[in-house]
């Protein structure tokens, strides 16, 4: 076994390679990650090889599948390496009116349409020399980007995970309905399964939650167009009968957009959760700690104060 006088001839930044290429199977793409020459991934891959005295890598087409040795070493690596940073982090301060760091994160697309813009008016008085890095992230592709390392933390409805994330409940994402027509009152369930629906869906799916809701009831409605981002729906559903089902804060932020106006669905529906997830690595950085407590702050829900009468 390896002691503490032998990691003298340990390399961090071969350690780092090698997390990289255990995520991206690539040694093209590890370059790009980690903005190094392909010679130079290759030359510390042969370091890391005699470091380790197994190949670590084979080649199989296009990837780099790793052999179990590698597997072994990975699983007592990423702790590891967690330990390391947040031990490096605590010796760095941050102070965010003259910070210029770059964060990476991931959001998903309602909350880039919705909650991004008061985020980013807050983040510019506070931190005016910061910079973010926005990635589109739904819940389907987060835990990958978290994995590897491209984002350090996102904001989405949130499914599985990496197992040494971390997860925080920002708010309740309630189902609401938009309409364009001018026709008073409220929409009825009726009318809610005779109208044309737009859906949006990244991965294109043309049911959801609401479809779900309605066969339990024994009843339909009728799906028309499948879009793959919010951003889209005030043009397309603007002088026109179609309906959407979109979280409540995407409907606050459409309505009075061409003549958009947010109701109540006319149906129960179930509510997701809106949430913020960073890396372990990430946990305990000064810079990363700071910036989840002011998406914390300036996208939880609003609290709604009772006056007295």
């Amino acid at each position: 076994m390896m002691n503490r006088n032998d990691l003298r001839r340990a390399d961090i930044n071969l350690l780092v390679v090698f997390e990289s290429m255990m995520h991206e199977r690539n040694v093209s793409r590890v370059g790009e990650k980690l903005f190094l020459g392909q010679p130079t991934i290759s030359s510390a891959l042969g370091r890391l090889r005699l470091m380790f005295d197994d190949p670590l890598f084979i080649r199989a087409g296009r990837l780099m599948q790793p052999t179990s040795r590698a597997e072994e070493i990975f699983s007592n690596l990423g702790p590891a390496l967690d330990s390391i940073a947040a031990a490096l982090s605590r010796c760095q301060a941050f102070n965010p009116a003259t910070s210029e760091a770059t964060f990476h994160i991931g959001l998903s697309d309602d909350v880039e349409y919705a909650l991004l813009p008061s985020l980013l008016r807050g983040l510019r008085i506070e931190a005016p020399n910061m910079t973010l890095v926005v990635r589109r992230a739904d819940h389907w592709h987060m835990s990958q980007l978290l994995a590897s390392g491209e984002i350090s933390l996102g904001i989405s409805h949130t499914q599985e995970l990496p197992a040494n994330a971390r997860r925080k409940s920002l708010r309740p994402m309630r189902p609401m309905l938009l309409r364009a027509d001018n026709r008073p009152g409220e929409l009825g369930l009726e009318d809610f399964c005779q109208r044309p629906h737009a859906v949006v869906s990244s991965m294109g799916n043309v049911l959801d939650d609401s479809d779900r809701a309605l066969d339990l009831i024994g009843r339909q409605r009728k799906v028309v167009l499948t879009v793959p981002q919010f951003s889209a729906l005030p043009v397309l559903l603007a002088d026109s009968d179609m309906l959407a089902i979109v979280p409540d804060y995407v409907a606050y932020a459409m309505a009075g957009v061409g003549g958009l106006r947010a109701q109540c669905a006319p149906l129960v529906l179930p509510e997701q959760e809106l949430a913020l997830v960073w890396r372990g690595t990430t946990h305990n950085d000064p810079g990363e700690r700071w910036l989840r407590a002011r998406c914390s702050v300036f996208l939880g829900e609003p609290l709604v104060l009772a006056v007295a009468s």
